[in-house]
């Protein structure tokens, strides 16, 4: 899973793709929060907790599907490369908006260096 965020100067806002025929998606429904980490091979690595919404309006999915192909990758992606999503009105092509209440980054040196500083950020 790899979200597409937007900073639009005041909020934070990710958006990430599912198949709606996925057990993962019930769950989200009975409590609607994820969480997500992020690392590389430096071991710089952050975290985010979310709020989640299931975007169903026809038009929030279109603008969606456009914007996941529109995002360089890694987290940008056709798609119509999933075998059951022709269109963004495929009946269990899904798009889940996150809200993060905090983010977390933790630079790789700090661990192993002893070097740097854990960068935290707070939903107002």
């Amino acid at each position: 899973m790899q979200p597409v965020w937007i900073w639009d100067g005041n909020s934070l806002t990710g958006w990430v793709s599912t198949h709606l025929a996925n057990p993962k998606v019930d769950d989200l429904r009975a409590s609607p929060s994820m969480s997500l980490t992020y690392w590389n091979p430096e071991q710089d690595n952050c975290s985010a907790d979310c709020d989640v919404d299931f975007v169903t309006a026809e038009l929030e999915l279109s603008a969606a599907w456009d914007r996941f192909k529109a995002t360089p990758e890694p987290a940008g992606f056709d798609p119509a490369i999933h075998p059951d999503w022709e269109t963004s009105t495929s009946p269990i092509f899904g798009v889940l908006e996150l809200h993060p209440l905090w983010l977390r980054l933790m630079p790789g040196t700090l661990m192993t260096a002893g070097q740097g500083e854990v960068l935290t950020w707070r939903r107002p």
